[in-house]
């Protein structure tokens, strides 16, 4: 029975009931340690009781550096189930758990979405309950697979619960929802004290409950030691220091070779008795001196051949209580045990926790943990091996190589402040230069992710500066671009030329790509180039160079952009989307879907594009790449702009700026894009005096050099008219004029140059320049910009009294707004038609999808094209009963009941 936690156990009840109807949920449970976590979970399991299939694991301490011991443990039960994976997910679990051999390096992110198939496959005939006990122990590759799929859970009947402490930061569950237990009241304290300890004097209960502070483990546990006068320190000690030493009173009273054992298996922590006997026997101890532990109620075996701690503290007493050469002599007789058995990564680590001074032996065999790690996709696991190789190993040499190693693999696990202290220490070991460069590029992309682009600008420079190669020294500086792209004109202009100045082998497999971009930036930032060639032939002539991943390849799809080259980018973004999703590399799909939404935004796909926008933010969330979050969020609150949405614009700004303000001074990766969406939502209610404050400043500082900022200058020279102030819009119309002609003049940009030509020339000429603009737009398939033509254009003919001449061109924009749902314009053009003198039209049907969430529409697109659910899953990361959850909300939305109605319908 529980006591006083009935608002807890009803909200774990009511996961269990919406799992019986479908509905995936997850929580988190966290407190002090004997606050109850662990009773919360063993009541979820009694709740669910036979109508639920049941997974435990915990988190133990000693394996937190072992890569996917936490997941094996939860999932074995599902291993029989991998066959009916997705084949990258498939074989990354497999890598994972050991039943193949790695094919390369592991993608941290691919056990996560195997993990959400797994899950899905054990909920096929039942809910499935998965509960995990310490949390705040797990492996960190076994959390980031278990919070990736807990985000994406749907519609399958899954239930996670995880049970964590208070204050540990390697448990961090951004974007669960958490339950944080409260001590209980005194009522239910007193109640609990009642249940479960023997009588005693009313002095004795009121000092229990005063030391106890509401802790249920406490209540249970102090009484006994109060009551059997062991010297107990009351105030001295937080609480968990007065549970040790009651725990430490139990200890003392058990036989020495009990003690022994008891120590063999605080340090073994896994589980596994037969393992903690023949360590014991080892050290003189045999299995008849554990009865008087589990008398005592210390350690309880399993059926399964498993013991359990009554609790962690009481493990902690243990190790605490025991000399140290006892405890290094339990460690050493563990090592040996497990190598002999075969488990070498174990052992060693056992035999890590005993080593006192270098050890060559035993630094070698914990870089072999790190390389199998590293196969596996355990990356973090693997730096924590390197580094205690790297205090371990006996020579300078040694040491930095390891500690070089445990900075990169802390920077393939996202863990940046790790990386970054890992790379400070080879930093200051390191003699070689390219060694030297490595390490400032692991301090550089550190910096990055958490928005220092000053520091890591300065770092990627230096680093391309100390005598390296050259094809070394181009991978740097392509990443400097980047850095120098947030830092401003001067800074993108200098690393171009540093770039020029590069000889590189022409058959170096960067070549492509560096041509490129000095062809396709340069003239944004006023340096002369020859025209680029096509995108598709850089990345034909960079993969037969040897350029083999997507990975390589993204930078160009944002290069394409700067030249104005949308429908290259989207051939591009494409191109990789579908590379990525076949090979499961799901980091990568946030950065391409952004891309693949500008263009699509670019060229009036203004759905195609929310679509895109939408599964790039969820991934971008759910794989924790809060650059990317901030990136697409602004997008999000461009588009939701053009519908008129003034209340997602206002959040989606919120979450894309939420991270300006850091001590780097420099803007968030959202900020662009945000102004223009502020700006745009301004534009469409009228507010021309605003759009003009915020884009004539944003159109002439250090970044009108983004994309975002060198294609609102038409909306600047629009608000700037429509004010009265033309002048504020000229200098900004004079830089956008040139950058047409630098790129070469596409149609869609010197239409846009004729629109606003015709807004701030003289009045005599209006009319031509709108005319020939329209003629361009014809040709640029920009419906978006050819319908806010002819608004302008229309404006224009009536304020001339030509209001028959107006009324078709307002007609022809009021069909593509409505069409768009820009309902801003929309409004504005039926204003209009009203003023010329025509009612106007009925608004056109809604397009067969309309109605549809961004999720819903994306699976119906799919479907319509043939593929099945598993397929759709597959492709969009989800599990197939959510794909099919969604398509179940969408046909009465349609009107149909089959898919063969919705391929006809689309």
């Amino acid at each position: 029975m529980l006591y006083g936690r009935a608002g807890e156990q009803a909200a774990i009840a009511g996961l269990l009931a919406g799992a019986v109807e479908g509905r995936s949920g997850a929580l988190v449970l966290r407190g002090e340690p004997g606050i109850g976590k662990s009773a919360l979970l063993e009541y979820a399991a009694e709740r669910a009781g036979a109508d639920f299939e049941v997974l435990r694991a915990s988190g133990v301490e000693s394996e937190a550096d072992l890569p996917f011991a936490g997941l094996h443990l939860l999932l074995g039960p599902a291993l029989p189930l991998l066959p009916g994976l997705p084949a990258p997910q498939r074989r990354a679990l497999e890598a994972a758990f050991g039943l193949a051999e790695p094919g390369g390096p592991g993608d941290r992110l691919l056990g996560g979405l195997g993990t959400l198939g797994l899950l899905a496959e054990l909920s096929a005939t039942r809910p499935l309950l998965c509960l995990v006990d310490d949390a705040h122990w797990l492996d960190h590759s076994s959390a980031e697979a278990l919070l990736l799929a807990a985000r994406r859970l749907g519609r399958e009947g899954v239930v996670l619960l995880f049970a964590a402490r208070d204050g540990q930061d390697s448990f961090v569950a951004a974007g669960l929802p958490e339950l944080r237990l409260a001590p209980l009241d005194p009522s239910a304290a007193a109640e609990l004290l009642a249940a479960h300890s023997a009588p005693g004097g009313a002095g004795l209960r009121y000092r229990v409950l005063a030391e106890a502070q509401g802790n249920p483990l406490a209540l249970t546990e102090l009484p006994a030691a109060l009551a059997d006068g062991h010297p107990y320190r009351a105030g001295e000690l937080p609480l968990t220091g007065r549970l040790g030493q009651a725990f430490q009173g139990q200890l003392e009273r058990l036989p020495e070779p009990t003690r022994t054992l008891l120590l063999v298996a605080a340090a073994e922590q896994s589980g596994v008795l037969a393992t903690v006997l023949r360590a014991a026997e080892t050290l003189g101890v045999g299995t008849v001196h554990l009865s008087p532990a589990e008398q005592a109620g210390l350690l309880r075996r399993t059926p399964d051949g498993r013991y359990t701690l009554r609790h962690p503290l009481l493990r902690a007493a243990i190790l605490h209580a025991a000399p140290l050469e006892r405890t290094m002599a339990a460690h050493r007789a563990l090592g040996a045990v497990l190598r002999a058995n075969g488990e070498l990564d174990s052992g060693s680590w056992q035999l890590a926790l005993a080593a006192t001074g270098p050890d060559a032996e035993l630094a070698e065999a914990l870089e072999g943990v790190a390389r199998r790690a590293v196969a596996r996709g355990g990356h973090a696991g693997a730096a924590a091996a390197y580094e205690r190789a790297a205090q371990l190993a006996p020579d300078r040499g040694a040491v930095t190589r390891c500690l070089v190693l445990a900075a990169e693999s802390a920077l393939d696990a996202a863990e940046a402040e790790r990386a970054r202290g890992l790379a400070e220490r080879g930093a200051e070991l390191a003699e070689e230069p390219f060694t030297l460069a490595v390490l400032d590029w692991v301090r550089a992309t550190a910096a990055f992710w958490r928005g220092g682009y000053p520091q890591a600008h300065r770092l990627l420079l230096g680093a391309a500066e100390r005598g390296i190669e050259a094809p070394l020294a181009a991978r740097l500086l392509l990443q400097a671009f980047h850095t120098a792209w947030y830092l401003g004109e001067e800074q993108v202009g200098a690393v171009l030329d540093r770039l020029a100045a590069l000889e590189l082998p022409a058959a170096d497999p960067l070549a492509p790509l560096v041509e490129y971009l000095l062809a396709s930036a340069g003239p944004a930032v006023g340096r002369s180039a020859p025209p680029a060639r096509p995108v598709l032939e850089v990345v034909a002539a960079a993969r037969a160079a040897g350029v083999d991943s997507p990975r390589e390849l993204v930078q160009l799809c944002g290069a394409t952009l700067i030249p104005g080259r949308d429908a290259e980018t989207f051939a591009l973004a494409e191109e990789l989307i579908a590379e990525a999703r076949s090979a499961g590399a799901v980091g990568l799909l946030p950065t391409l879907l952004f891309f693949r939404a500008e263009a699509e935004l670019f060229h009036g796909r203004h759905r195609d594009a929310e679509l895109a926008a939408a599964e790039g933010a969820a991934l971008a969330r759910d794989t924790a790449q809060p650059q990317w979050v901030g990136q697409l969020a602004a997008l999000e609150a461009y588009l939701a702009a053009l519908r008129g949405d003034g209340e997602l614009v206002a959040r989606r700004v919120g979450e894309a700026l939420a991270d300006e303000a850091t001590a780097w001074g420099a803007p968030a990766a959202g900020s662009s894009w945000s102004q223009w969406a502020l700006a745009v939502h301004d534009l469409g209610q009228g507010r021309v005096a605003e759009v003009v404050e915020r884009l004539e400043p944003h159109t002439a500082g250090r970044y009108r050099h983004h994309v975002s900022a060198i294609r609102t200058v038409p909306d600047l020279v629009e608000a700037a008219v429509r004010l009265g102030r033309p002048e504020r819009a000229e200098a900004a119309f004079a830089r956008f004029a040139s950058w047409s002609q630098r790129i070469g003049e596409p149609h869609w940009t010197r239409a846009l140059v004729l629109r606003c030509q015709a807004l701030l020339g003289p009045p005599e000429l209006a009319e031509s320049g709108y005319l020939a603009a329209l003629e361009l737009h014809a040709a640029a398939d920009r419906p978006f910009e050819l319908a806010r033509t002819n608004l302008l254009f229309g404006e224009w003919l009536r304020r001339d009294r030509r209001k028959s001449e107006a009324r078709s061109r307002l007609r022809a924009a009021l069909e593509v707004f409505e069409r768009l749902g820009a309902a801003p314009w929309a409004e504005r053009a039926r204003a209009e038609l009203g003023a010329a003198g025509s009612a106007a039209p009925v608004a056109a049907p809604a397009g067969p999808l309309a109605g549809l969430t961004p999720q819903e529409e994306q699976i119906a697109r799919l479907a319509a094209k043939g593929l099945s659910n598993r397929e759709i899953a597959a492709q969009l990361f989800l599990s197939p009963r959510t794909v099919g959850h969604h398509l179940y909300k969408a046909y009465p939305k349609l009107g149909i009941a089959s898919r063969a109605e919705l391929a006809e319908l689309v």
